[in-house]
């Protein structure tokens, strides 16, 4: 209802046309696909662990998969998602319209994330990023509402869906430090962030041996630094040199976790069981070569800046539209029968569906209001700084620091990109506003103040 009352009124009818485009392209969406998207191994995995839980001895955490388990159609799972989209788009907008950001400007910044095809597909696929995006512009709503206890579960949630947004735990707590929000919000929030994520390393110290959240950090590292790793300067000990660059090169940092001749897949084993090993190696390359570590990192933080979509890895497509055709599901993936016989029956290949796949050739949209306008506000957002610029910043580079970019590792940063240049953008307008309003008033005294010395002189 109250959704409803904030639409009808007249500052928030931009936003009601944005929303209503958003709710159409979605529908659009779930008629021109036969199912839902699936992709190599994540989606598979995802759906594997929902049927058996358990903490992933590799990247993902079990937060996204337990989400999975509240549901047995991979359909009916993107649809909530879609729902999810909106709802991120609604709660944007509800943000930035409480620290005054006009309507207009608010439904605006709201675009990227409602009319943005890669958003569309992310929702439509067994992807983690809606849910972990959902959880995160949650958190920033409860800290607004100056719910620390609410703010700290969602993140913690977060944690658990993606452990690249852990960090952003101490991010709010640094926040709340800052902003002097007292003793008893800060206690509430780090216990209600901390517990959740202590008590999952617990739960995966007990199938794993070691207290964590994931035994990927290592691997995730080591391939991070092939890019620049010189071990005639790194100079490793004999067991940890096992681990140097061998002669094999791919195309981007985080091929090298998969790549069967890199140094790592020729240690034999499941590849995450060398994590430890490999974190002593990546540390010792990053400590021994920083200079060229934060030259390949800035190097790959700039792919998505250019003017069009760069593949990285050439294997991964862009999501920046949405296509029409049909993708069969990848032969080699023994987990694919059992999924679609324990969790969904219907699970098959990706095609697009007529009439209504003419709605994706119809919808282009720019490039530029992709990537490149990410830079802009993420640059923007420099001039105000905020929670949620700390936030867009952490989810943009973090993954990138830790292993590698990706087109789709970025998108969790650009709604809060957007939040935080929209902030920034009207705290500026304001100043500027009140700059000529002061101007103006010191002209106006100065005019009087000469009007009244010519009547003096003209009395006298």
């Amino acid at each position: 209802m109250n959704l409803l009352v904030m639409l009808l009124k007249r500052s928030d009818r931009v936003f009601a046309g944005v929303l209503a485009v958003a709710v159409v392209l979605r529908v659009a969406v779930m008629l021109g696909y036969n199912t839902a998207q699936l992709f190599w191994y994540d989606s598979f995995t995802y759906l594997d662990t929902a049927l058996h839980p358990k903490p992933s001895g590799a990247f993902h955490p079990v937060g996204y998969s337990l989400f999975l388990a509240l549901f047995r159609s991979v359909e009916l799972v993107v649809a909530v998602q879609h729902v999810m989209g909106l709802g991120i788009g609604v709660m944007i907008y509800a943000l930035l319209r409480r620290t005054g950001v006009p309507g207009w400007g608010a439904a605006l910044a709201t675009v990227p994330v409602l009319l943005n095809p890669a958003f569309l597909r992310i929702e439509h696929a067994i992807l983690s990023e809606t849910l972990l995006i959902l959880l995160i512009v949650g958190a920033l709503t409860a800290m607004a509402a100056r719910r620390p206890v609410l703010a700290g579960l969602l993140i913690a949630s977060a944690g658990l869906v993606r452990t690249a947004a852990v960090p952003l735990l101490a991010v709010f707590v640094l926040y709340l430090i800052v902003k002097r929000g007292g003793r008893r919000p800060l206690a509430a929030l780090v216990v209600a962030g901390a517990l959740p994520l202590l008590g999952y390393a617990a739960w995966f110290q007990q199938h794993h041996g070691r207290f964590a959240l994931s035994n990927a950090d290592g691997v995730s590292l080591w391939a991070r630094t092939m890019t620049f790793a010189d071990c005639a300067k790194i100079k490793p000990s004999p067991d940890v040199a096992r681990l140097c660059p061998n002669g094999t090169v791919v195309d981007a940092a985080s091929e090298y976790v998969w790549a069967p001749d890199a140094a790592l897949a020729r240690l034999g084993g499941d590849r995450f069981g060398h994590n430890q090993l490999a974190r002593r190696f990546a540390v010792q390359a990053i400590t021994s070569q920083p200079l060229d570590y934060v030259a390949d990192v800035a190097r790959d933080a700039t792919l998505p800046w250019s003017l069009r979509p760069v593949a990285h890895p050439r294997r991964v497509p862009h999501l920046t539209d949405l296509p029409v055709g049909s993708w069969g599901l990848p032969t080699e993936h023994g987990l694919i029968g059992k999924v679609r016989k324990e969790y969904d029956s219907s699970i098959t290949g990706l095609a697009s569906v007529a009439p209504y796949d003419k709605v994706f050739e119809v919808w282009k949209y720019p490039y530029l209001l992709h990537g490149p306008l990410f830079l802009i506000m993420l640059l923007v957002s420099l001039l105000r700084p905020s929670l949620p610029a700390a936030v867009a910043f952490l989810l943009y580079l973090g993954p990138i620091a830790a292993m590698d970019f990706d087109h789709r590792y970025m998108l969790p940063a650009v709604p809060f990109a957007c939040l935080a240049g929209a902030i920034a953008l009207h705290h500026l307008a304001g100043h500027v506003t009140r700059l000529r309003a002061g101007a103006t008033t010191v002209s106006t005294a100065r005019a009087a103040g000469e009007t009244r010395v010519v009547e003096d002189a003209l009395r006298r």
